[in-house]
């Protein structure tokens, strides 16, 4: 068994991956008759209560995967994950994008590809991971104008790579699961395998 902070990944009937729950959520899905099937290991075995009637403890195993009933037809190819600044560090690996270290959660900030001062967008795809020292030296300009390499292209996560970013401590199994879900030129995947 594992230490009870160990997340569940929890899946739509298709196998859609949605969300990370914790043990109690799982254990009140499986008590509510919502899981459809499990997969991945055993993560633990929760006892409850005596039945007067038949004198045995109930016992909730919970599985690393677990499947809901339903779909979630609210994820679709447009999709836009909510973006966050722990997600966005963890998707460029707490690496500065522009001097190639890698810095504690502290010392990193979002810097804007395009300034928001020059028309540029909060998303996805016009923000990277930088350290503040870089992020302080190319202030409102873009790389070119600062004389900066930007050291990889910002990519917007699908809904199955934001999940992963979204986890703490991912299970082999879990990990496997999710990959199977990630575009096959993913830049996520592309670095997970070289990792």
């Amino acid at each position: 068994m594992v230490p009870l902070q160990q997340q569940v990944l929890r899946t739509d009937a298709a196998g859609m991956p949605l969300e990370w729950i914790d043990y109690q959520q799982a254990v009140r899905l499986y008590h509510g008759g919502q899981v459809s099937y499990t997969c991945g290991t055993l993560l633990y075995r929760v006892r409850g209560g005596i039945s007067s009637f038949t004198g045995r403890q109930s016992v909730v195993e919970v599985n690393s995967i677990i499947a809901t009933h339903g779909t979630n037809r609210a994820i679709h190819r447009g999709y836009v994950p909510p973006l966050n600044n722990s997600t966005l560090f963890r998707r460029d690996a707490h690496m500065c994008l522009y001097c190639g270290n890698h810095f504690p959660e502290r010392e990193l900030s979002r810097d804007h590809v395009t300034p928001l001062s020059q028309q540029g967008e909060d998303s996805w795809t016009n923000v990277v991971t930088a350290c503040k020292r870089c992020n302080n030296h190319k202030a409102g300009h873009t790389p070119e104008q600062a004389g900066m390499q930007l050291l990889a292209i910002p990519f917007r996560p699908t809904h199955a790579e934001y999940i992963y970013l979204k986890g703490r401590r991912v299970l082999a199994d879990q990990m496997e699961f999710l990959q199977a879900h990630f575009p096959r030129r993913s830049p996520l995947r592309e670095r997970l395998r070289q990792a």
